[in-house]
């Protein structure tokens, strides 16, 4: 793939850079942030991916600052309006392509500014990968979920700098970003509500992951709605019971909290451009999501 020759040439051309700087050379001479299918996402759905007008909205990549590291994202808002309720968007193992860009869409066309983060900019391109299995044990694995916590937090400063009233507060994110609305659902006492898809929760403790979902489930600071696949093979039913009993257990933040699960649907129903999209659980939680912030003070 294009985007992959680039990364190994630029690799070539700048031996003994730092991570963050080589990253940020990376991020310049990328494609923009939203535009294409990451390369390991294939194989492609094109008859049932979604595309959203940007009409009406303002769209595209800005930088963020998170302590002089200058960090991409893809923004979407209704044009010319300030004060607008926030949902931060975080992405799958794939970073921000496509599908992420137009479910930001889908979000300013409904009100909000959403902004999706390029959380794994420090360690790698995602996008330029055509390998899932290379894709996880080069970039994603090695992103520390402290530094994500970080990134978030700047991104909610973004928004309140840029249009977004920050006392709306909502978070939303799929697959790794399903994992990420939990934990910073539990870091930012700002978090209003979230909205995790099928996100993993539990995990051995390490060093860059010290805690997971469950570890966490008792002290959120906003209700988080999660919506699961019955037929996930990598998300056992039995760890949905699991959290289910915690968040029973925690504050009030945890007790408001919920879960569908939908039965015959797989990991990565939302993913329209993917074969796993499952339309129905796919429109079904989509419609839960907006009813969600909706009802926790988010929109």
């Amino acid at each position: 793939m294009l985007h992959q020759q680039m990364s190994e040439d630029l690799a070539a051309l700048l031996p003994g850079k730092s991570n963050a700087e080589g990253a940020t050379r990376r991020t310049a001479l990328k494609a923009a942030l939203g535009v294409g299918y990451a390369a390991a996402a294939a194989p492609l759905m094109a008859q049932t991916a979604i595309r959203t007008p940007s009409d009406g909205l303002t769209v595209g990549e800005v930088m963020i600052d998170v302590n002089g590291f200058k960090m991409p994202a893809y923004r979407a808002a209704p044009a010319g309006k300030t004060g607008l309720p926030v949902v931060l968007v975080c992405s799958e193992i794939f970073g921000v392509h496509e599908y992420i860009a137009d479910t930001a869409r889908r979000f300013a066309r409904a009100g909000y500014l959403a902004i999706a983060p390029e959380l794994f900019v420090r360690q790698g391109d995602a996008q330029s990968y055509g390998e899932i299995g290379k894709l996880i044990a080069e970039v994603v694995s090695k992103v520390p979920d402290a530094q994500v916590m970080g990134d978030l937090d700047a991104t909610v400063k973004w928004a309140a700098a840029n249009g977004g009233d920050a006392g709306k507060l909502g978070i939303t994110g799929f697959c790794w970003g399903g994992r990420q609305v939990w934990l910073y659902s539990a870091h930012n006492p700002a978090v209003k509500a979230g909205v995790a898809w099928y996100g993993r929760l539990v995990g051995a403790a390490s060093p860059l992951s010290p805690k997971h979902p469950l570890d966490v489930a008792g002290q959120i600071n906003g209700p988080v709605l999660g919506l699961y696949g019955g037929a996930d093979t990598g998300i056992p039913l039995d760890t949905v019971d699991k959290m289910k009993a915690a968040l029973a257990a925690g504050n009030a933040a945890a007790k408001a909290s919920s879960f569908v699960v939908y039965p015959e649907a797989p990991h990565a129903f939302h993913a329209d451009y993917r074969p796993s999209f499952r339309k129905e659980p796919a429109e079904d939680g989509w419609k839960r999501a907006l009813a969600w912030f909706k009802q926790h003070g988010v929109a």
